[in-house]
């Protein structure tokens, strides 16, 4: 599925470059791996190859799925439920888990139309800014823009 020098996303960590596809031996199996280097924090991890798909991994959206992305930050028709602070962030937590740009956009807005009727909690502010930094990231690399464009772009959506 994916090559040395590829970039992924992996879900709740963000993109990371492929470096090898290594091969190890667990309990006298050999099994291959993809070894990936989260570039906002320089984390390595190692992904099985045979169960790559079932986490989540998968290829950074096409320039034709970032208006999608931009049509979800847009919409304003939304109700936002009035549930405690910790079940709303378990909500959005799961969203961000899925590893989909579309939910991952999803949270993103909806912490905004929040904060904008009240004050977020710490945790909020946190997702809020996770939300944030794994979209910028990929939809730089979408549509091969610097990551500082694209924040402001998604931050005038919300002025």
């Amino acid at each position: 599925m994916f090559s040395k020098g590829d970039m992924a996303v992996y879900p709740a960590h963000g993109v990371g470059l492929i470096e090898a596809i290594k091969t190890q031996s667990i309990g006298g199996i050999d099994q291959s791996f993809y070894v990936m280097k989260i570039l906002d924090n320089d984390m390595t991890i190692m992904i099985p190859t045979a169960t790559s798909a079932n986490v989540g991994l998968r290829a950074i959206i096409s320039g034709e799925d970032v208006p999608k992305v931009i049509d979800i930050l847009k919409e304003r028709d939304i109700k936002i439920t009035a549930q405690t602070w910790n079940r709303r962030y378990r909500e959005y937590m799961e969203k961000i888990k899925t590893g989909s740009v579309f939910e991952v956009a999803v949270v993103l807005r909806d912490l905004f139309l929040l904060k904008e009727d009240k004050d977020l909690s710490y945790g909020e502010r946190k997702m809020l800014d996770t939300a944030k930094n794994l979209l910028v990231k990929e939809l730089s690399l979408a549509k091969q823009m610097e990551e500082g464009m694209i924040e402001q772009q998604i931050e005038k959506l919300f002025c």
